[in-house]
């Protein structure tokens, strides 16, 4: 992680695995692996990379935008839109949105959190 200003190529970064929680599971065997790059002082601004393999999982969001830089994936908010996003596709989930995310294809995403 770092403090000072940067800059990043998303699609070849190393990230690390990020287990889910096997109850968020719907089905398949999604694997999550990710990577904080940058977190503030309070730890409530978290940026960073993730990124799901294929299969149905289910969360509840914090206060997030995010950007798709590959693969695709289907995000169903609860009383709320379904939206299919892919590459180049820009995103912004509210703090408490219970989501079902189907994962189309392996989805690598840039994200700004705010706690």
């Amino acid at each position: 992680m770092t403090t000072h200003s940067f800059a990043l190529h998303i699609p070849g970064a190393e990230l690390e695995p990020d287990p889910l929680d096997p109850a968020q599971i719907v089905s398949g065997t999604p694997e999550v692996t990710g990577k904080v790059v940058w977190e503030s002082a309070d730890g409530k601004q978290l940026r960073g990379i993730w990124q799901i393999t294929p299969g149905v999982v289910t969360d509840t969001e914090a206060d997030e935008l995010f950007v798709v830089v590959s693969g695709s994936a289907t995000i169903e908010v609860e009383g709320g839109a379904t939206f299919t996003v892919g590459p180049g596709d820009m995103a912004v989930l509210r703090a408490g949105d219970r989501t079902t995310w189907t994962v189309h294809e392996t989805l690598r995403k840039a994200y700004a959190i705010n706690l």
